[in-house]
């Protein structure tokens, strides 16, 4: 397929990450030193296929530097749905389909496949957009680590980082002033980022989305801990947290276009703690720092391999499917099947047997955690 191909274009959607910049790189420079292709950069993400003039030529200079640098140099947005495109005239919101403009900037481009650099609603849309013609390439980004079909996403390890290092600091405070901290942290419905984070922070409850928790059984490990003399406790929560039996919880303010926020579940779970546990209750949303910064070596070194990995694809005529790694190696999945089913933590998994080993409270009791392991494990 490589003889076939001119030109390509590169585009990151939905939200940034540290290593964007590193695909971009990884890509520009092996598509033009490997096979002499153009390569287009699309801005702010599928945005720059509705919109005219948001695409521009790169070259190895364009990407000179980028390696350490967060974010992405083309620029991103979540809120560019060509299948359900908001516009707003006079305050008044107008949803239409655009795909077929997205279809016609890509043959008006000259672009012969399009390199997708996003998470699973990046996926989704560029899926949909196959299946109309388009000739697509994946790259696998999200911090929350949920894309099935790979073991890792790039900027997972960088905001697992950036979450154990908030907790380094967050335990000398807490012990000095004998408190419990309540520290939140992003991930959606899957608790990948609170697992890996609380574990390497030393935290003493991790509070996930895949277990939903008892209040009791976390008010009772804060009390065995002051008894025991420790006097201070560290309690990590995933935004996507939900106590058995109840739901997660959600901000007042939506997102444009009506779309539910998760957040304020550190909140909820702080008031309800320090009623029960009668003690000091402090609460710390990481929030958007888990996004930004330079990339951890893990990450420049994961995004390099998938960035260098899907152009390679792409001459290989392996169109329709996203790089991965599974089992320590680069592979190719379908991108249908990556967008089949969301990746949340196994209960049986190692790093959640590591934790129960390690006395953490994830929530509920071991036995209660054993008896959902079967039906709630998606892999």
């Amino acid at each position: 397929m490589s003889d076939t191909i001119q030109r390509i274009g590169i585009l990151t959607g939905g939200g940034d990450c540290p290593g964007l910049n590193a695909v971009i790189r990884a890509a520009v420079k092996t598509a033009i030193n490997e096979y002499g292709w153009e390569v287009l950069g699309i801005e702010d993400g599928f945005e720059g296929l509705i919109k005219p003039d948001k695409a521009r030529l790169l070259d190895i200079t364009d990407v000179r530097g980028l390696l350490p640098r967060g974010g992405t140099m083309l620029g991103s947005t979540n809120r560019a749905n060509p299948f359900h495109y908001e516009v707003s005239n006079n305050g008044e919101v107008k949803v239409f389909d655009v795909s077929e403009t997205v279809l016609q900037r890509v043959r008006d481009y000259g672009i012969d496949v399009l390199l997708v650099i996003g998470g699973d609603g990046t996926m989704r849309i560029a899926q949909e957009l196959m299946q109309k013609g388009l000739q697509v390439v994946g790259v696998p980004k999200t911090i929350d680590n949920d894309l099935y079909g790979t073991e890792i996403t790039v900027g997972f390890d960088t905001a697992v980082t950036t979450a154990m290092e908030a907790l380094d600091k967050l335990h000398t405070t807490a012990e000095s002033h004998h408190r419990v901290l309540v520290i939140e942290l992003m991930g959606r419905h899957a608790g990948w980022i609170a697992l890996a984070a609380g574990v390497a922070g030393g935290a003493d409850v991790i509070l996930i989305p895949e277990i939903p928790y008892h209040l009791d059984v976390i008010a009772d490990k804060i009390r065995q801990r002051n008894a025991s003399g420790a006097q201070f406790s560290l309690v990590v929560v995933a935004e996507g947290s939900m106590p058995l039996g109840g739901e997660a919880v959600y901000q007042a303010e939506r997102d444009l276009g009506g779309v539910s926020r998760l957040g304020g579940v550190g909140e909820v779970v702080a008031a309800q703690l320090r009623r029960m546990c009668h003690t000091d209750v402090r609460v710390t949303v990481l929030g958007h720092l888990q996004r930004g910064g330079s990339p951890s070596a893990f990450d420049r070194l994961l995004a390099t391999r998938f960035g260098a990995m899907a152009v390679h694809m792409i001459a290989q005529g392996k169109v329709g499917h996203m790089v991965a790694l599974q089992d320590g190696c680069m592979t190719a999945v379908l991108m249908r099947e990556a967008v089949s089913r969301q990746k949340q933590v196994p209960l049986d998994s190692d790093l959640v047997g590591a934790a129960l080993g390690l006395n953490i409270c994830l929530g509920n009791t071991r036995q209660a955690i054993m008896v959902r392991q079967e039906p709630a494990r998606i892999t």
